[in-house]
Formats: C-alpha cells, structure tokens, sequence
C-alpha cells in the first residue's frame, strides 16, 4: 500500500479521504486546492496509487489567484512585489505632498477569491496655517497657503515729514514642509521700523562715498585717512535695523615704529614716522646688508609698511676659512667660517710651547685680536735633541778616525 496521501502547499485531499487507512496499489484520491489557490484548466486533480508505490502524478495542478492592479495613485508612487496572493503594494507621496491613508497593503483571500485588504490612500499637498500678522506691516493674502507658495510683506505708508518705516528682514516667506511633513513657514516674518542711524565722522578721516546727512536701513559710507595715517578697521560701514553702524567707525592713527634692524641704528629714530617719510639704515662695526652696503633708505608707506625691508637684515662680515694651527689645534669655537665677535681657543701638541694668547677673537677682514699664536718646541726638547746630534756626530767622526788614520804600534 502507499503512504497516506500528503498535503501539498497548494493543495490537499479531500475529506472523504481523511479517514481512510490503508491505500492499495490503485487506489485514486482526490484533491482541492487550498484558498488563495485555483485549479489549472486541463490539469487533473487526482492522484493514483501506482505500483512504485509512490502517488502520481508530481506536476502542480494549482496555481495562485491574483489581485487586480491596484490602480493610480496621484501625486504619488505605487511599488507593488506582485499580484499573487500575499503580495504587497507600498504608496509614497511626491515631495510637498502627504499620505492620506494607509501606507501598504496586502493580496488576501476574500468573498471565495482574492482581494486588496484595504482601499488606497490618496496623497494631499501640505497646507501651510495664515502667515503671522506684523505690526505696522502687512502681506499679500490668499485664500488657502500651501507647499511652495509665498507671501509678501510690505510696510505700511507714513504721513507726509514722517520718518519712513523700514523692512527689516526678508520680504518673502513661502510654505514649507518639517521633518513630520507638517506645513511651516521658511523663517519668522519681518518687522517694519523706523531706522535713523547717526552721521558718522572720523578724526583724521573723511567720506569717500556715501555723503549724507541723515541715514537709513541698509545705508553705506566709505571713509578714506588724511595723509599720514592709516585705518584701523574696516573702510566700509552700514546702517544696521538697530539704528547702529555696523562694523563700528573706524579709526585712523599715525603711521608708527621705525624698521627693525641688528647690529645697526635708524637715521632719524623717532616713536613715530608718517606717510612718505624716509630713515637711513646703518650698520655698526663690520655689520653690512646685501651687496656689501653699509647703508640703505627705506620709506614709510602707511599701515605698518615700509618700503625695501624684505632681505635688508644686517648681517656680520663672515671669515671664509677655517682656522690651521701648525702642531696645535682649536678645542673650543671651531667652525668652518667665523663671524666678527667669535672667540676661538688654541692649545699645542705635546713638547711645543704656545707663543702669543690661547684665547683670540675674529674682528674682520681675516683679522684676529690678539694674532694667531704659534706652537714652537720648547727649550729643553732642543738641548736634548742638540746633545743627541752631538753624541751621535763624534761617534761617526771616531769611527772615520780609526778605520782611515789610525795605525797599530
């Protein structure tokens, strides 16, 4: 016999089946399709026993019933995994709309077939509450305020000799969404004022543009120094919406500090120098600035600036050897070039004697204070080595004496 019949995912027997215990080679059960599922025209439904013991036929002989499409969704999008039973459809709006409804749903079986679960949603543009009111202003009406669109302010008009109100702010402001596509305005609103800023002057200073002598919102004025002086802060400024310039006022001051220099003096050294005034640059001792000169000119140019610093350093006169000390050495200050004020110290080999000072000093032109001093050998290495040359001369003078002259009797 075969096995009990099984149940198959699209499938299974049919009751009268479900009590039947045994089932001989043959033997044919019949089977119905589960819900969700619908037969196959021209497939049968049945299953026979065969001789392998094993029921056939193995082919499917239901399939899936489908959903209808779920339609359009306007100002929308539909994404739909499939039309079978169980399949999903998921809706999202376009920007500057929101879902009204339901944001999936599902294929389910319903009224013997099968159906979406739910009715689709429908995408509504986002509606924005009426612009906030401002006081001595007012903004361009409509009759509903929705995403994207936009409103203008405007001040009110003043009597004739009035001071004017002004805008201070954006003009427009338009509908926008937040985070949880709730309709909100692009920024606060803006306020109108009466804005009177002060005539501004500077001390040394005068207007470039911007001549005047009353000043409103958003009003300029360039400034400009009187000769010899530079500006301390910005040369534009502005009528701000409080009523105050913006950068503050600048401030000219005098042009002061007279160029840096080492190893050397200015000519005239003031605290302070102005606009188009010339100082000499000297170098002291055998302090020089490029191309050998002792001197130059520089000129003060305003802001701090004068003219022909860059690489005018004075520099001390170099030495362009090193220091040879014939059987002695340098043990402290050794270079391979000297400038004016280095100190070197000399000592001598063993058995020489230094004459002049250990300790000299380069002061230019490959001159030393005191001079170089010289390593000689000292006195009794002399006496030693003129006895040695002595002794070692009679011996030879002997040996001549004896092997030429000398005589035996």
């Amino acid at each position: 016999t075969c096995m009990t019949p099984e149940r198959l995912p699209y499938a299974e027997p049919k009751e009268s089946f479900s009590t039947m215990k045994s089932f001989p080679v043959g033997t044919t059960v019949s089977y119905i399709c589960r819900p969700g599922y619908v037969e196959i025209p021209g497939k049968s439904s049945n299953r026979t026993c065969g001789e392998d013991l094993q029921w056939s036929p193995s082919e499917q002989f239901c399939t899936e019933r489908r959903c209808n499409q779920p339609g359009e969704l306007k100002h929308g999008f539909i994404s739909v995994t499939g039309l079978t039973f169980g399949s999903k459809a998921t809706f999202s709006c376009e920007e500057g709309f929101r879902l009204r409804g339901t944001d999936e749903i599902f294929c389910v079986i319903k009224d013997e077939g099968v159906d979406w679960n739910r009715d689709l949603p429908f995408c509504e543009i986002i509606p924005c509450e009426p612009p906030p009111s401002i006081a001595n202003g007012r903004y361009t009406e409509a009759t509903n305020y929705v995403y994207r669109e936009s409103v203008t302010y405007t001040c009110d008009e003043v009597p004739r000799g009035a001071d004017p109100f002004s805008l201070i702010g954006p003009a427009t402001i338009f509908c926008t969404s937040d985070a949880h596509l709730n309709g909100v305005w692009s920024e606060p609103p803006p306020q109108c004022r009466v804005v009177k800023c002060d005539n501004p002057k500077v001390e040394n200073g005068k207007k470039k543009s911007g001549f005047g002598l009353s000043y409103g919102y958003k009003d300029s004025v360039v400034f400009e120094c009187n000769p010899g002086y530079f500006l301390i802060g910005s040369e534009m400024i502005t009528c701000e919406g409080n009523s105050t310039w913006s950068p503050p006022k600048p401030l000219p001051k005098y042009v002061r500090g007279a160029p840096k220099i080492t190893q050397g003096v200015v000519i005239p050294e003031e605290s302070v120098y102005k606009g188009e005034e010339s100082v000499q640059r000297k170098g002291s001792g055998y302090c020089t600035f490029p191309g050998d000169a002792e001197e130059m000119t520089v000129t003060c140019q305003g802001q701090h600036m004068w003219s022909s610093v860059q690489n005018s350093a004075c520099e001390p006169e170099s030495s362009g050897f090193t220091l040879v000390i014939n059987h002695g050495r340098v043990i402290d200050g050794q270079k391979s070039s000297y400038s004016v004020g280095d100190f070197v110290t000399i000592e001598c080999y063993a058995g020489y004697t230094l004459h002049g000072e250990a300790r000299i000093q380069y002061v230019g032109e490959n001159r030393w204070v005191p001079g170089v001093p010289a390593c000689q050998l000292s006195a009794y290495i002399t006496a030693i080595v003129c006895v040695i040359v002595a002794v070692v001369v009679f011996l030879a003078a002997f040996w001549v004496y004896k092997k030429f002259f000398s005589q035996n009797g």
